[in-house]
Order: C-alpha cells, then sequence, then structure tokens
C-alpha cells in the first residue's frame, strides 16, 4: 500500500517546490505594480519563513493528532488557499495577510512528508523525494515566464500554480484511506504523547542535528544567493556567465539527489552524508584557488553537487538515531533550525560583504561546513546506542 502512495508523495513535494521560487521570477514585475520598494521581498520572504518555523516545531502534535495523510491535504490545502489569494491580490498588504497560510501550511507538509518516507521508504526515495522538490522550483518560474511572456499578469502566473494545488489538494483527500495506521502507534494500540520542546532538546543528539541542519541551509541558501555576485566582483567572470553558472549550483543539486537515490543502494545514510562534506570541501577548495576563473566556476558547480546528499540523508537517518517514535518531533525542529538559518544567515553575508569584501564567500561557506562536520560527528557518536547496527 505504501507503494501506491508513491506517486501522490512525489507530487506533494513538486507542488512544496513549486510557489518557493515564484516570488523571485514574479518580483521584478510586481513591485513597481503595488507601489512598494524592491527590497520589500525580503518582508513577504520573512513572513512566510517564520509562518514556517511555527508550523514546524507544532508538525509533532499535529501529525500525531490528525495523521500524516491529513496533515498534508490540510496544509496544500491552505497553500493553495494562500497562492490563489496571492492571485487576486492588488496590494502588498493583502500579500502580508496570504503570506501567513502559505508558511503555515509549507511547514507541517514538509516535516510531515519527510518523517513518513523517513520511516516507511529506503533512502533512495528520500533522495528522490527532494529531487521532486528541485523539479517543482525549476517549473515554477517557468510557468510565471509563460505567463509573463504571453502578456498576462504575474496574478495569472500564481493562480495557475494555485490551480495545481488545489487539484493536488482534492487528490490527497481521496487518497486519504491510503494512508496506513500512524507508525508511532504502540502495540496496544496506544498513541505516545507528542515532545514538548524541552523535550525534544534533551534528546541525546538533538541540539547536534539541529545546529547540522541550520549550518546546512545557511551553506546552501548563501551559496544560492551570492555566488553570482562573487563570481562577477571578485573573480570577474562576465554577469551573464557568472548567472548561468549560478543556476547550474541549483541544478546540480536537483540532478546530484536524482543520482544519489541509485548510490544510496550501496552507501548507508552517514556514508552518503560524508560523501557530501567531500565533495562540498572540494568545491570550497576550488572556490579558494587563485588564478583561472575556470576553478570557480567547477567550484560553485561542485558545491551544489556536494548539497545533494545531506540534506535527504539526514532527515532519511532520524528514525535511526532517534527512534521511529520521537522521529517526528525531531524533525520538526530540524525543519525550523533549516529555515532559521534560510532567514538569518544570508543577510549576514550580505553584511560581511558589504562592510567588508565579497571575497569572504568561501571562508564563510568553510565556517559552516566545518561545523557540520564537527557536529555531525557528534550526533553519530550520541545516538550510536540507538542505531541497531554500528554507526558507519
Amino acid at each position: 500500500m505504501t507503494q501506491l502512495l508513491l506517486p501522490i508523495i512525489y507530487l506533494a513535494f513538486i507542488s512544496l517546490g513549486l510557489p518557493d521560487s515564484l516570488l523571485g521570477s514574479a518580483w521584478p514585475t510586481m513591485y513597481p505594480q503595488l507601489g512598494v520598494p524592491f527590497s520589500y521581498a525580503g518582508i513577504l520572504s520573512m513572513i512566510i519563513s517564520l509562518g514556517t518555523i511555527v508550523s514546524s516545531l507544532n508538525s509533532d502534535r499535529l501529525t500525531r493528532a490528525l495523521g500524516t495523510g491529513r496533515v498534508t491535504a490540510l496544509s496544500v490545502g491552505m497553500t493553495a488557499a494562500a497562492l490563489f489569494g496571492f492571485s487576486v491580490s492588488g496590494q502588498f498588504w493583502m500579500l502580508c495577510l496570504w503570506a501567513i497560510p502559505y508558511g503555515l501550511g509549507a511547514g507541517s507538509v514538509d516535516a510531515a512528508l519527510n518523517n513518513y518516507v523517513a520511516l516507511h521508504y529506503e533512502s533512495r526515495h528520500m533522495s528522490w523525494l527532494h529531487c521532486m522538490w528541485g523539479v517543482g522550483t525549476t517549473i515554477g518560474p517557468v510557468v510565471m515566464g509563460v505567463a509573463l511572456s504571453g502578456g498576462l499578469s504575474w496574478n495569472s502566473g500564481y493562480r495557475y500554480i494555485a490551480l495545481f494545488q488545489i487539484a493536488l489538494s482534492a487528490v490527497l483527500f481521496c487518497s486519504l484511506p491510503l494512508w496506513h495506521k500512524r507508525p508511532d502507534a504502540a502495540p496496544d494500540g496506544t498513541v505516545p504523547k507528542a515532545l514538548t520542546l524541552p523535550q525534544v532538546f534533551a534528546l541525546p543528539g538533538a541540539k547536534e542535528v539541529m545546529l547540522c541542519f541550520f549550518c546546512y541551509c545557511a551553506l546552501e541558501t548563501t551559496a544560492g544567493l551570492w555566488a553570482s555576485s562573487y563570481l562577477t566582483l571578485v573573480r570577474q567572470v562576465p554577469a551573464q556567465t557568472a548567472a548561468s553558472f549560478a543556476s547550474l549550483f541549483y541544478i546540480g543539486i536537483t540532478m546530484g539527489r536524482g543520482v544519489c537515490g541509485f548510490l544510496t543502494l550501496k552507501l548507508s545514510d552517514d556514508q552518503m552524508i560524508r560523501l557530501g562534506f567531500a565533495v562540498l570541501g572540494m568545491g570550497i577548495a576550488a572556490l579558494l584557488l587563485p588564478g583561472a576563473q575556470v576553478f570557480a566556476l567547477a567550484g560553485l558547480v561542485l558545491v551544489g553537487l556536494g548539497c545533494a546528499p545531506i540534506y535527504p540523508s539526514i532527515i532519511h537517518a532520524t528514525p535511526a538515531h532517534f527512534g521511529a517514535q520521537n522521529s517526528q518531533a525531531v524533525i520538526g525542529i530540524q525543519m525550523s533550525s533549516a529555515y532559521v538559518g534560510n532567514l538569518a544567515m544570508p543577510p549576514l553575508f550580505g553584511v560581511l560583504a558589504n562592510n567588508i569584501t565579497p571575497a569572504l564567500f568561501p571562508f564563510y561557506l568553510l565556517v559552516f561546513l566545518v561545523l557540520m562536520v564537527l557536529m555531525h560527528r557528534q550526533l553519530v557518536r550520541k545516538t550510536a546506542h540507538i542505531r541497531k547496527g554500528p554507526a558507519c
């Protein structure tokens, strides 16, 4: 029965990625029509991120109360309503209001589905699941571009994505009988109570895995946002070439996760994570090499490929590290830590680049990589007693 759900889960993750890149692609057209400064996109992004953090922290309680299927269907429905709200909005304050349910819906479905796949499917499906998210982030701007190039408004682009989300919501509600009994039920049929945040933080390795996620998302988002500027301002790469290679960073993550799905047939989650660390290290080293621009361009692609296995492999290893009964709570705080990293660290690099030099870019990434490696080693050591076999 779980195999019947796979196409639906993949579709749900495509839908999770679809709106993530819409705001960036549409904003150059949106802000003049809304009559607001260009920088106001940051306000919308922060509202969405804060809502996502809140819902991620509460995902354990929601999922235990409603089940993964209902949480997913309701969350996608909430996101669909928010996107439709964007499509009928003509003023900035209206977008701010609709950004609240958008963020709340995205965080719940992200944590619930990640935990479900970690518990019920092999590691390769987790890699492919996050590959589907990359597919969604690629399709979103294409849909918006088609709408704008066809003479339609940005509202129409949002409306097309909203209609897809509405259709997916209907599919998810129809699929509810396929979602089997919650995996956190004890043999007597009772369900353990949701863990409070202090209880989650007290779990051995919880702080370490939170820092892993914080550092990973800080590194990924900073690389995606500032790579083009670094290549242009520091390495004197032509702006058009830099923009192309910046897009290759995301393509590297998406394609890398597709390939990683096959590598997991031979490698464990921890081995996949270490492989990602090694490739990331090579990429950052290439960025640090002086001289030919080709080193910096190749380094950026390697950074994208190195990022590919880390996020899905850490999530998939969560039940092994913390136990199935605690995995939903731990994945919830992992997601919230990830969004905090997304929210705070790229702007911090912007401040450093503006006041010191953008040449700090590879060193900034290196700091997060080193912290990730150290935290992952501590995580494996502290949770070794829970794992069924020796830590890899």
